[in-house]
């Protein structure tokens, strides 16, 4: 069942990364990267609970940090950035 799991996370993934390399807009962009921080934890999680090793949800916890963090940052950026040009217009 939790191979199951992975290989549908994996597919999940791959999606997401379709939609980051190849969205419309900006934001559609960083909401897939973050749909794929997301993934990965659960991915992490999952492998942690088919080998046993809980060192690995720790590592999941700070990669979803991590991944807050970075997100709000790129979000950030670009908020100023284009308040940026539009003041300048």
């Amino acid at each position: 069942m939790f191979a199951a799991t992975s290989l549908a996370l994996l597919v999940v993934m791959g999606l997401a990364l379709a939609r980051a390399f190849g969205g419309p807009t900006l934001y559609d962009r960083i909401l897939a990267v973050n749909n794929f921080g997301t993934k990965t934890v659960l991915l992490i999680a999952v492998m942690d609970f088919l080998g046993g090793r809980p060192a690995f949800l720790d590592i999941a916890i700070v990669y979803a940090l991590i991944n807050f963090i970075a997100i709000i940052g790129v979000l950030r950026f670009f908020e100023y950035s284009t308040r940026k040009d539009v003041e300048e217009d």
